[in-house]
Parts: structure tokens; C-alpha cells; sequence
């Protein structure tokens, strides 16, 4: 062992204890601004100040050791949302440093999300005590010790409410040279494979969980730790959180397409929709007329000759109800058509969700005439209109955050009727 490493290792005998100038902590509290809340922010300057300062350190022992160099990823959109930075020294080690403060346990304290998630589990896990309520020259971070990802998984007690495992203080090992010992062996349990979310899937999840009035969106339990840890280890879904959370995602729209109503009248739909007819032929479940006074608002809409249905998902925030979206379709002229608008309960429900909003608006996105649900609502409709040949409309259901809008259009109604 070099004298320079001797000097280190007496250094952190048994602790490792680095100091924190006052500049460095003011350096980092200026970095740490961009956050959803106040807790977000405080965890990120605290884990940018135990991470800094121990790198600073790091780095001359890995010259000392003959090591790779330490190398970090992004860290500022995983610090949105859970506690921990994860060290690369190359192909040997992951090392994940877990701060806290002074006045917490003793226990080591890791969040399931470094555990669990095959691409983020480390080797090596290190207690950080970071004591930042000291005078200004008293300041310091002070390494208690390490665990690894087997001991954890053995050894370490898993509680579901905060999805942590928790390790015992007396149960760390002290010595950091054991660690660089270790270094290049196998010290991780077998992980299987996190589930697959689709675009769908990680797009609700996104909407709910980037909402930043979700304080903590690790802990929602609506949302089972799978699709959170699938959602969190996907680069680009976990930047796109980070980006809603601070309210800096810009939805990426393509042009809307109107739906020709025209075609209707020669049984042809557009994706998503379909006749009444072949819903109710279909024997599904997910849609049932003959409920309650909703019979009398109903011989409104199977009066007219066409009538197309679309079923919406609602979403996780609304509990993943269905509404029906019920569009009937009566010639006036050979120009114009009298269109009939009503959403109904879906997938055995007998009452709307209250607060549902449906509203018609212009082609350019005004709010023409719109109705919302109560408690207790068997259906919904708009009053009757006409609509032009050649005029576009849209109907929009919104809730809450979730809002749909589709476009429709009466292209021709002559030529159509005929083929």
C-alpha cells in the first residue's frame, strides 16, 4: 500500500470524514434551484453535496489504487424523485451513496428503486451522514460504512410503505479497504426482469405522476412498484417526468385528422369507432343501453339512421373508468346534417363520473356549448345541431387533467349515401 493510500486509509479510520467549505456548499445550493417543491430541492442539494465531496475524494484514491476513474450519469432527474446517486468504476464496481442527515438513523436506508431495478442496483451501497448544521468549518460528510446488494437482499428488512429496505447500523461494514478488496466480485443478488410498459401505458403514468401537486410519486400506491420502477428506468420517460414535474414538457401533437362523418353513411369507421349496432352485437360487456330513465334520452339517438360509438379510457386519475361516446347522425338536406351528441357510462357502470365535462367548440377551439355531470347521471347530451357540409367541429370530454378532443367534418353526404 503506497504512503499516499495509508495517509487516505488513516484518513476515514474507522470513518471516513471529508469536509465541506462553506463555498461548496453555497456553490451547490445555487445548482439545486430547479425542482418541483421544496422537498426535491433539499434532497437534491444534499445528495449533490455528499456526491461532490466524496468524488473529490475518490478520485485521488483511485490514482492511489491504480482504479478506474469514477463517472456519474445523470443525476438531476432521478434527484426529483428518490434519494441516492449511483458511481461507475468501469467494469469492477457501481457504488450508490445514500445521505443522510446526522440527526436520522443510524440504519442504512435504501430506496427499492436502487435495489430492485436490475439496470440501477449497485454492488456496493455506502451510509452517508452529511452534517451540514455545523459551523461553517465543522461541515462534513462521514462515510459510516457500506453494505452489499446480497446483504441487503438477505439481510435487510423491506418496508412496503416507504418501499425501503432498511439495514441494521451494527450490520455495515466500516472498513472501505475491505470494499476496494472486493472490488470486481460478484456482490449482487439475481433480479428478474422489470415488466414491459407500453406507449399507452407510460403516457397515463406520465400525466398522473407528472403533476407535481403528486408530492411523492415514488409512493403512490395506485401505482405498483413494476410499472413506477419500468417507467423510472427508461431514459426517456424518466427525463420526460422530470420535464413535466417542472412544467417544461411540450406535448408533441400531430395535426389533428377530422373524422368524416360522411363516411358513416356507407358503414365505414375510422379506428376506434364503430356502430352502436355492432357494439351491442359484440356481446362485450362494455356498454349497456336498457339502464334505468336513460331508455327516455336513448330513443333520441336509435331514432337516427346512423349513430357511430367510441369507448374512452378515462385514465389512472379517474380509476380507469370508461365513458361512450355516442355520436347520431340524421340528413337534413343534401347539404347539412342534424347531429346528436351524448356520452353514457361504460364497462358496466350505471352512473357517469360526476364533474365530466362535454362541450362542443369550434373549429378553432372555441367553446360553443358544453355540459357537465353530477353525482348520479345516467347519460349526458348536447342540444341538437346542424352542421354544414365542408364545416369542422370538435367535441371535447375533459376531467380534471385528462381532456380528449376529437375532430369531425361532413365532407359530402350525396355521393356517400349512395355507394
Amino acid at each position: 500500500m503506497s504512503a499516499r493510500l495509508n495517509e487516505l486509509y488513516r484518513d476515514f479510520s474507522p470513518w471516513l470524514s471529508l469536509q465541506v467549505t462553506p463555498k461548496e456548499r453555497n456553490r451547490i445550493w445555487e445548482q439545486t434551484q430547479d425542482y418541483s417543491n421544496t422537498h426535491a430541492r433539499y434532497n437534491a442539494y444534499l445528495n449533490k453535496v455528499c456526491l461532490n465531496t466524496f468524488l473529490t475524494w475518490l478520485s485521488a484514491w483511485c490514482v492511489e489504487s491504480s482504479l478506474p476513474q469514477p463517472s456519474i450519469g445523470s443525476i438531476d432527474d432521478t434527484l426529483e424523485v428518490v434519494n441516492g446517486t449511483a458511481i461507475q468504476l468501469g467494469d469492477l464496481a457501481r457504488i450508490v451513496l445514500i445521505p443522510s442527515e446526522p440527526f436520522d438513523s443510524e440504519d442504512l436506508c435504501v430506496p427499492q428503486e436502487w435495489v430492485d431495478i436490475p439496470s440501477w442496483a449497485g454492488d456496493y451501497y455506502l451510509a452517508v451522514q452529511v452534517d451540514l448544521a455545523a459551523e461553517e468549518d465543522e461541515c462534513c460528510i462521514q462515510v459510516s460504512g457500506f453494505a452489499t446488494h446480497r446483504q441487503l437482499k438477505s439481510s435487510g428488512k423491506y418496508t412496503k410503505e416507504s418501499r425501503t429496505y432498511v439495514l441494521a447500523g451494527e450490520k455495515l461494514i466500516e472498513d472501505l479497504i475491505l470494499m476496494q478488496a472486493m472490488l470486481g466480485l460478484n456482490m449482487k443478488e439475481k433480479l428478474p426482469p422489470l415488466p414491459t410498459l407500453s406507449e399507452a401505458q407510460a403516457t397515463k403514468l406520465l400525466q398522473y405522476l407528472g403533476d407535481k401537486s403528486v408530492y411523492f410519486p415514488r409512493l403512490q400506491v395506485d401505482v405498483p412498484f413494476e410499472q413506477w420502477a419500468a417507467l423510472l428506468s427508461d431514459n426517456k420517460w424518466r427525463q420526460q417526468l422530470y420535464k413535466r414535474r417542472m412544467g417544461r414538457f411540450v406535448e408533441e401533437t400531430k395535426p389533428a385528422v377530422a373524422i368524416n362523418l360522411s363516411k358513416w353513411f356507407g358503414h365505414i369507421f375510422e379506428a376506434g369507432w364503430q356502430s352502436l349496432e355492432a357494439l351491442l352485437n359484440s356481446e362485450s360487456g362494455n356498454f349497456d343501453f336498457r339502464l334505468g330513465h336513460r331508455d327516455l334520452a336513448v330513443r333520441e339517438v336509435t331514432a337516427v339512421p346512423v349513430r357511430g360509438i367510441k369507448l374512452i379510457d378515462l385514465g389512472i386519475q379517474l380509476g380507469n373508468k370508461s365513458v361512450a361516446l355516442l355520436v347520431g347522425l340524421t340528413p337534413e338536406t343534401e347539404q347539412r346534417v342534424s347531429i346528436r351528441v351524448q356520452l353514457h357510462p361504460a364497462k358496466g357502470e350505471t352512473y357517469l363520473p360526476p364533474n365530466i365535462k362535454l362541450a362542443l367548440l369550434s373549429q378553432l377551439g372555441e367553446t360553443l356549448q358544453e355540459v357537465c355531470s353530477r353525482s348520479q347521471d345516467e347519460f349526458m347530451q348536447l342540444p341538437k345541431f346542424g352542421c354544414p357540409r365542408g364545416k369542422v367541429f370538435q367535441i371535447k370530454i375533459s376531467a380534471d387533467e385528462f381532456s380528449i378532443t376529437e375532430n369531425f367534418v361532413i365532407e359530402s353526404i350525396i355521393e356517400e349515401k349512395h355507394e
